[in-house]
């Protein structure tokens, strides 16, 4: 049998039981802000139906919808003719039911759907898993990663998306960031644009293009929206929106003379006032510090199913894309049989949030390798002495290990530097018969001779 050399697919990684304390600190962080607004954590399969996922996200994202092919001999049932003239996309309905989840949102819209008779409505729910995209693999751009999603369905409040503006400033907050922007846009004013310049069946294609403009420059999206169909005369009219500048207010005012003659882009403007209004009011008490909250009317997000306010988060102390997105979707469940219930819902990117956090230092010295004290183990009598001790630690809640089998000190002060364990207990003979232990702090090297109800009460305190 031939040896296989290990490697990883493209765009995927394995996780270190370190970076994995690490990635653990960023969901509980996170999660508990969710449940202090009121959201309950579901789960949804890694692998959904192809036909609940296709359509749901544009032309370009569906093309990065990782499909599984059918089990068995999956090529029984593919037409010949799309075999013989190489047509993957007519080929790949009859070869592949199933696909990988390429988000949370359209799993939860179907789950919101199968499960209508068993939930309350609105229903405000959080879920914490991964996604898979076939990307280009680049920093901060994976294969596979993880979503941290909030959402809310049956509720038109927008109470609901100025909240999410205070999860954002909150949980950001609490992982340790300082300076980042939370971006806010509506898709009406979107719409109002492309409805003043006469060409509202190209929406999604002007969408598409103007998110780009932090990416491509004016000069590309100006290219690309000539690329398909809109005029220099069309541009000239999208060049001072595009680039609106001042204040939110300032850029609401001119918007409104802009879009005077589109009632779906006032009302577009008129949702973001209200936003706006509701973040200041829920700011007035308490100790949360002022988001850096803006309107980007370049901000479209080019998912096909937002449909009002939608909201991008970008830090500014770090070079990274952005590390949250959302907005809200109406009807997004009428695709599944269940009409008009509009939701709204956030994401959180953990992995381009991880990546920031080990950038800039932020991860506390808690959030580090989990186990505290390491028991010596020199022979037979110092580990059955060692035992009792061991699960009086752990009962105390202070993670511990014995080291497994009886070895030179050398060894054991390895492995415990290898784990970066921070406390170490000897026990010879000597401190058998006196009852005071040898504990050694890894980091200093101070060592101190005490009883076990002072080692447990140190640890507590320490640790």
């Amino acid at each position: 049998m031939s040896t296989i050399k290990p490697s990883l697919a493209k765009g995927t990684r394995d996780f270190s039981p370190q970076e994995m304390v690490k990635r653990n600190y960023i969901f509980d962080t996170i999660k508990k802000v969710f449940r202090k607004y009121g959201y309950a954590e579901i789960q949804t399969p890694a692998m959904e139906n192809l036909s609940t996922l296709t359509g749901k996200y544009g032309d370009e994202g569906d093309k990065l919808i990782f499909k599984i092919l059918n089990s068995g001999d999956y090529l029984s049932k593919a037409n010949p003719g799309h075999l013989s003239a190489l047509n993957s996309n007519a080929l790949i309905p009859s070869i592949s039911e199933k696909a990988l989840r390429y988000d949370l949102t359209v799993p939860f819209a179907r789950y919101v759907v199968m499960h209508q008779n068993d939930i309350a409505l609105p229903f405000k729910r959080f879920q914490v898993q991964p996604v898979w995209r076939a990307d280009r693999p680049q920093k901060g751009r994976y294969r596979e990663f993880y979503q941290c999603d909030v959402d809310v369905v049956g509720s038109e409040s927008l109470l609901n998306e100025a909240e999410f503006v205070l999860i954002y400033q909150e949980a950001l907050s609490n992982l340790g960031m300082k300076d980042f922007t939370i971006k806010i846009n509506n898709r009406k004013i979107l719409s109002g644009i492309a409805e003043i310049i006469g060409k509202p069946e190209l929406i999604v294609d002007m969408t598409v293009a103007i998110d780009k403009l932090d990416k491509i420059g004016l000069d590309g999206v100006t290219k690309e929206l000539l690329e398909r169909g809109f005029t220099e005369a069309d541009l000239e009219q999208l060049r001072p929106v595009i680039l609106l500048e001042g204040t939110n207010a300032e850029k609401l005012e001119r918007l409104k003379h802009v879009l005077a003659s589109s009632p779906v882009g006032l009302k577009g403007i008129e949702e973001l006032e209200k936003v706006f209004a509701y973040v200041k009011i829920l700011l007035s008490e308490g100790t949360l510090s002022s988001p850096d909250l803006e309107l980007d009317i370049t901000l479209a997000r080019g998912l096909n199913y937002y449909t009002g306010c939608i909201f991008e988060v970008k830090t500014n102390e770090a070079q990274m894309g952005s590390i949250c997105g959302g907005g809200r979707y109406d009807d997004l469940t009428g695709m599944f049989g269940l009409k008009g219930l509009t939701g709204v819902g956030i994401s959180f990117g953990a992995d381009r949030i991880y990546d920031v956090l080990q950038e800039l230092n932020l991860f506390p010295e808690s959030a580090a390798a989990g186990t505290k004290v390491l028991i010596s183990n020199f022979d037979q009598d110092s580990e059955w002495y060692a035992l009792p001790l061991l699960q009086q630690l752990r009962m105390s809640g202070i993670a511990a290990e014995l080291y497994p089998s009886s070895a030179k000190l050398k060894k054991q002060m390895g492995y415990a530097d290898a784990k970066s364990i921070p406390y170490v207990i000897l026990i010879g003979s000597d401190e058998m018969q006196s009852g005071l232990l040898t504990l050694k702090n890894m980091s200093s090297g101070e060592q101190q001779q005490l009883d076990v109800s002072a080692i447990v009460t140190l640890l507590k305190e320490e640790l």
